[in-house]
């Protein structure tokens, strides 16, 4: 089977989405498409590297928004019908508004209209989904109630990409999540994976719904559902 499997700007739910393109491209030629975003949280959660290895032959490629500029022309690939299944997982709020309005402006989203075109059946994972608390896990973090003020610190020395601002915070748009601060700092003032609850809004979750009523548009949970349609 031929899959294009889409990955946006979402913590949440992002390394189970991770997990299951590296099954699904045991049997299956993958296509990875990455919003612009989710170039950059891939690496916050130093998950880049797994699915760029995914890729590396025709129908096994790593398309972006940076390198298919404004006219996105893998995607039409997908109004030619020349995949069986189109997945986006995780789904950002951001995302599946601008499904639901019509809008396709990134990679991902026009993806999903070109394959709407081509009557390519896409599966959906918003992150949006149920209204109420969720929890989530953030990327590397500095705690600085941890933080001891060491003249010399040793996570910033340390790391390679100069993510770390000694006694303040992690550049997270230089931090590839590799973990060598966390390992490194005496005090545990590096923390990794930690979760915080969020709050679904109201207007995000009544954009699911409108989403699910999308022709050839299937709406689930989780990204480990995907599996059993297999």
């Amino acid at each position: 089977m031929r899959i294009g499997f889409a990955f946006t700007g979402a913590g949440h739910l992002l390394n189970e989405s991770v997990q299951v393109a590296e099954k699904l491209a045991k049997n299956h030629e993958v296509t990875i498409f990455l919003s612009g975003a989710a170039e950059e949280v891939l690496q916050m959660y130093g998950l880049y590297d797994r699915v760029a290895k995914l890729t590396g032959s025709k129908y096994r490629e790593l398309a972006c928004d940076s390198n298919q500029k404004f006219s996105y022309p893998i995607t039409g690939r997908l109004s030619l019908g020349k995949y069986d299944l189109l997945i986006v997982s995780p789904a950002t709020a951001n995302t599946v508004s601008k499904i639901v309005h019509g809008i396709a402006d990134t990679l991902v989203t026009n993806a999903v209209a070109q394959a709407g075109k081509g009557a390519v059946k896409t599966i959906i994972i918003p992150v949006d989904i149920h209204p109420g608390p969720i929890d989530t896990v953030l990327p590397s973090k500095m705690e600085l109630t941890k933080c001891e003020g060491c003249d010399e610190c040793t996570a910033a020395l340390i790391c390679q990409q100069g993510a770390i601002i000694p006694h303040e915070e992690i550049d997270l748009h230089k931090c590839i999540g590799c973990g060598l601060c966390r390992n490194s700092c005496p005090y545990g003032a590096i923390s990794e994976g930690k979760i915080i609850t969020i709050y679904m809004r109201d207007i995000d979750v009544e954009n699911t719904r409108r989403l699910a009523n999308i022709d050839e548009i299937e709406i689930l949970e989780n990204p480990k559902d995907i599996l059993d349609k297999f």
